[in-house]
């Protein structure tokens, strides 16, 4: 079983007690921070912009259109806030625990990207902000329904968790996809994982 990495790849292997642990880095553009800046100061100009507001309807001076869009100003804030936080917090990465009858699989934290919705859906880009780490253990049962799929925008390794189908070494290159496709069906017997024709999804 070949355990190295793609040359060039940034994809690392520890060893520790249960196992060989497969890391991907999560990876973000530095371009990054410079949106995580930009709204750092909006958020000054909308403290401004609460502040008005807010002092207007607590003046009796208000209406209902203030108090219609102090709410939408106040979700905005928060949204704002909470894209700075992901923004500049670091990365998790994502790993995978090989043992003997299955993978400690851990999703990681990918960096936001907020120009996530150049890549995919709107809806997409909703999953990006609110992100969740999955932290689960993939059996011999899941690992059944491990596949590489071609599609237009590239291949996808996947596994099914449950009723949900989750995309695996997301921030890897196509490449160490497939080394990672190739690495997994080899140790665990899982021939289908790379199949002769394309699974277009």
């Amino acid at each position: 079983m070949d355990l190295n990495p793609p040359i060039g790849s940034e994809i690392s292997i520890r060893q520790d007690g249960a196992g060989p642990v497969i890391v991907v880095p999560a990876k973000g553009a530095p371009s990054r921070y410079f949106g995580g800046v930009f709204l750092i100061f909006w958020l000054g100009g909308w403290a401004f912009g609460f502040k008005s507001a807010l002092t207007t309807l607590l003046s009796g001076q208000g209406n209902a259109f203030i108090v219609f869009w102090l709410g939408a100003w106040t979700v905005g804030g928060i949204l704002a806030a909470y894209s700075v936080f992901r923004i500049f917090r670091p990365g998790v990465p994502e790993t995978f625990v090989l043992r003997r009858n299955g993978i400690d699989y851990d999703s990681g934290i990918p960096p936001l990207e907020l120009n996530s919705y150049r890549r995919g859906s709107s809806l997409n880009s909703w999953r990006s902000i609110f992100s969740k780490r999955l932290q689960t253990e993939l059996g011999r049962q899941q690992l059944q329904s491990l596949r590489l799929r071609e599609t237009e925008a590239g291949n996808r390794l996947t596994v099914d968790v449950d009723a949900k189908r989750v995309d695996l070494a997301s921030q890897a290159s196509e490449v160490e996809r497939e080394w990672l496709a190739r690495l997994l069906a080899n140790r665990y017997a899982l021939p289908q994982v790379m199949p002769g024709v394309a699974d277009r999804t």
